[in-house]
């Protein structure tokens, strides 16, 4: 366990929050620095360790603050640096460090870059992005928002040209293959590294390599993207060895291994388990394990600096793109069945407490899984008190509405006008009045309560961040057993996916590794012990229980 002063992120828990929901200090209905800063030691109560702050730089507005127009800067309704800068010497006084979305695909088309991109064919900050003079292909099944998009290419008027957007219109890409933009972006790296951040959530990795499609004699936008990548790696490790890149890369297993490099895992330090995400929402489906089961054991082994990063769901739709079609209707006819709840027919723009019907065991269930898999939990502002989405905001929105800190009719949020609201809070049993931060800090059994402790035992559990992943045997398929262990540390956690009681036999041997006969098994979520002598074990498993057992065997002296 040397490792684990180094790599922080591997036994770290991430909270993902929108600056602009968390919390609003000078009543103009829009959350700002200064309220995530008063609310650090909420967070530190929690137990997270990393704050991944969304987009809070200037922008064009039209992407939640993914269309920036100023990566040096800070969204004036969000405060300025000075603010940001509090902000981070705040949590890192309690322990919590700070990463921030980075956007390295594309840029608003309000961007100075862009404005000056446009000018002429002849601009020198022509090739800051990519352009085409032919007529380009039909790309209308690649567009990522079909809603309102039919091509991944514009037409610029006043070249005649056409640039490239794997986003909106007003989001042109960035061409990665000039160095001069390679140059640009590790700039940027560099001035938010030097103001105190410890690493970026890179956003949208594959897209920026996307140049397929390009014509052959567009020679000045091919290149190795891999090579980018290693660049910013080098980069941010000439700053810093603990700078953490946590990439956004939504592609199959054999493509995703790719990206976090060699052998030595010199490009992404982590990466979005999307796949076993989406085999997890399959097995809630069908309360069946073997799909999850069957992803977890495809997914690619890392190095030792490397890590996957889990979630249930994260601030966009909940996507279900790597399922099949039919698998995919499976999922929207369990937890989305209205049409108004699904987007752009590949995912979900719903919480997990409304799909899963308010059922405290199965939510529980689910974020216990979450934690115990092997890699980093993250969780997504007010999962951790169970908030639900609001259907009447458009599309991904519907998600990132203003966060609940008590029973007042805004959530304590704000003290603006309900109709200033940076978005509207949910209704019915899902408004602050039901769900709030207050309300369950004080009750025992709330889900924050469970969280809270999920969060404390994971950090206490370094074999779930370090150790190796084994799936064992299990007599029931509604079952998942999993075993993480590294040198003497051994963790068996157990998840049912039916509403059914049962009764499964597990195989323990694949945890022995040589070693002397178990003493005994110590639930470390309830305290419960069971005295086995034996490898095999017979165990009563309620309908969605779950357990996490630490294996004590001969010899060994640790605590819990």
């Amino acid at each position: 366990m040397s490792q684990t002063a180094d790599l922080w992120w591997k036994n770290g828990v991430f909270y993902c929050a929108p600056v602009q929901a968390f919390l609003d200090t000078d009543g103009d209905g829009t959350g700002d620095l200064p309220g995530m800063t008063r609310r650090i030691d909420y967070l530190a109560d929690l137990g997270v360790t990393v704050l991944w702050l969304m987009p809070f730089y200037p922008s064009g507005g039209v992407d939640d603050g993914y269309d920036v127009t100023d990566f040096y800067g800070v969204d004036p309704r969000y405060g300025n640096l000075g603010d940001f800068v509090e902000l981070v010497q705040t949590a890192q006084s309690r322990g919590i460090r700070v990463i921030i979305d980075f956007v390295m695909n594309h840029t608003s088309d309000q961007h100075p870059w862009f404005k000056e991109s446009r000018k002429s064919v002849d601009n020198p900050y022509r090739d800051h992005y990519v352009w085409r003079s032919s007529t380009p292909p039909d790309t209308s099944e690649a567009v990522v928002f079909p809603d309102v998009e039919d091509s991944l290419w514009e037409l610029d008027e006043r070249t005649g040209e056409y640039y490239l957007h794997n986003f909106y219109r007003q989001q042109p890409d960035l061409n990665v293959a000039n160095p001069v933009v390679r140059e640009e972006i590790t700039k940027v790296m560099g001035f938010w590294l030097q103001l105190g951040v410890s690493g970026f959530r890179v956003d949208a990795v594959p897209f920026m390599f996307s140049r397929d499609d390009l014509p052959a004699e567009e020679s000045r936008f091919q290149y190795d993207p891999h090579e980018a990548l290693r660049h910013l790696r080098s980069f941010c490790q000439r700053k810093g060895a603990d700078i953490v890149l946590l990439g956004e890369v939504n592609v199959p297993f054999a493509e995703q291994k790719k990206f976090f490099g060699g052998s030595d895992g010199d490009e992404l330090t982590m990466q979005f388990d999307f796949i076993g995400m989406q085999a997890f929402w399959l097995s809630l489906a069908r309360q069946d394990a073997r799909p999850l089961a069957k992803a977890l054991r495809r997914r690619p082994e890392t190095d030792v600096v490397s890590q996957y990063a889990n979630f249930v769901r994260n601030h966009d739709e909940l996507t279900l793109d790597k399922l099949t079609e039919s698998e995919r209707q499976e999922v929207f006819q369990a937890f989305g069945p209205d049409p108004d709840m699904q987007i752009y027919e590949r995912g979900l723009r719903r919480r997990l407490p409304t799909m899963l019907q308010g059922d405290p065991r199965r939510i529980k269930m689910a974020y216990s899984l979450m934690f115990s898999l092997p890699g980093t939990p993250t969780l997504f502002y007010g999962e951790e008190i169970g908030m639900g989405e609001n259907l009447d905001v458009e599309g991904r929105y519907a998600v990132r509405t203003p966060m609940q800190w008590n029973d007042e009719p805004l959530g304590g949020f704000s003290t603006a006008r309900p109709s200033r609201l940076v978005r509207p809070l949910p209704g019915g049993g899902y408004g602050p009045e039901h769900v709030n931060v207050a309300s369950q800090r004080r009750d025992p059994d709330s889900l924050w309560r469970f969280i809270r402790k999920l969060v404390r035992v994971r950090r206490q559990s370094p074999e779930v961040g370090f150790g190796d992943y084994t799936e064992l045997r299990c007599s029931d398929n509604h079952v998942l057993a999993h075993a993480v262990q590294v040198d003497d540390w051994s963790l068996v956690a157990v998840h049912n996916f039916s509403p059914e009681a049962t009764t499964v036999r597990l195989d323990l041997e694949p945890t022995a590794s040589g070693r002397p006969a178990i003493l005994s098994l110590v639930d470390l979520l309830s305290d419960r012990c069971i005295v086995a002598d034996v490898d095999v074990l017979d165990l009563e498993v309620a309908g969605y229980d779950h357990h996490w057992f630490r294996v004590h065997r001969e010899g060994d002296d640790r605590i819990g």
